[in-house]
């Protein structure tokens, strides 16, 4: 196989120089680089071009249209036959090449995904976020490795796709987020199977703030009806877990105020098993306690931004894009594009 790294980019020439830095890195050189500036005002040309003798690598700048359709405009471009979808703020191991490699030499899957953690150079919040985005205690522990399904639904952060399931399925679709497990069932539709690889990991530098980060989750829970409209049989009853969370907590306050506070300590132990998980893994009390209000965080954006779908689009039989319309990109054309 010829691999093909897809990147997408939107004014992040910084964090472009950091992942470039890693793929030259690397211990295996089987592979060719495709940026794809997506409308950016802050472009990563310049940086491209001092990588021109250290990677095999094109540059394309095209007008904004999203992620996905950027990533589809990418492996159109693409020479490999097998495309590595990464985002910018991620950073490579030196032997993710290989690891790729190996991994579908040995248990071959036309799509994959891998996971993703915390370098000890990232900040305090970073290592935070990465905590409520990453461990099996929260929701985000599909993305730490911890998946148990028959069926693995790959986040676009660190994913693969064979050029024949892209050229089946059409690639991703205009929605986001949510246009990774979009395409994940359009494929299982389409007879492809996918998987998790847990060894084939990326550093993910989230470079977000607090409130970019509830933002953030909250469309990932608006997202999750719409995908379950879209695709009724993949509907899980799992899905509404955050919300039922969110309105524990509402209940368990309200016992609280009634003189019954057994529902509450529940609440205060899974928050104390939180903190002391986090204080061990990232070596720091400090990291514990802010990784509490990621957690807070992830739950109250997911779980309320749920509701909020699941009330228009499941309830009310609203048209998703009618409901949302920020979730969705319009589609750029080939003529849109320029390539260097």
């Amino acid at each position: 196989m010829k691999y093909s790294v897809v990147v997408p980019v939107f004014n992040r020439p910084d964090e472009t120089r950091e992942l470039l830095e890693s793929l030259a890195a690397q211990t295996s050189g089987n592979f060719e680089v495709v940026i794809v500036e997506d409308g950016s005002t802050l472009s990563s040309e310049e940086v491209v071009r001092q990588f021109a003798g250290r990677l095999d690598i094109r540059y394309y700048y095209k007008n904004n249209s999203g992620p996905g359709d950027s990533r589809n405009y990418g492996m159109r471009m693409a020479t490999g036959n097998y495309f590595l979808i990464l985002d910018s703020d991620c950073i490579l191991p030196p032997t993710y090449m290989a690891g790729v490699d190996s991994a579908l030499q040995a248990d071959y899957a036309d799509c994959f995904g891998g996971t993703d953690t915390a370098l000890d150079s990232f900040t305090d919040v970073q290592k935070a976020i990465n905590f409520a985005m990453t461990s099996v205690l929260t929701t985000g522990g599909v993305r730490g490795g911890s998946e148990k399904l028959g069926k693995f639904q790959p986040r676009s952060f660190n994913m693969g796709l064979s050029e024949k399931a892209f050229r089946a399925s059409g690639g991703f679709g205009r929605i986001h987020p949510g246009e990774d497990p979009d395409l994940a069932i359009r494929l299982w539709k389409l007879g492809f199977e996918t998987r998790l690889f847990k060894n084939v990991s990326v550093y993910h530098k989230r470079r977000i703030d607090w409130g970019r980060f509830y933002t953030q989750v909250n469309k990932f829970g608006k997202v999750r009806p719409i995908l379950d409209h879209w695709h009724p049989e993949y509907a899980k009853i799992t899905y509404f877990f955050p919300s039922a969370f969110l309105a524990g907590a509402v209940l368990a306050l309200a016992a609280l105020l009634m003189g019954r506070p057994g529902l509450l300590m529940l609440y205060v132990f899974y928050f104390a098993v939180c903190f002391l998980v986090s204080s061990v893994q990232n070596k720091s009390v400090k990291i514990g306690i802010m990784s509490l209000r990621a957690v807070i965080t992830q739950f109250v954006g997911y779980g309320s931004g749920f509701l909020k779908s699941f009330w228009q689009v499941r309830v009310r039989g609203k048209e998703p894009e009618s409901a949302f319309p920020r979730l969705f990109f319009s589609q750029s054309s080939a003529s849109d594009a320029s390539v260097s």
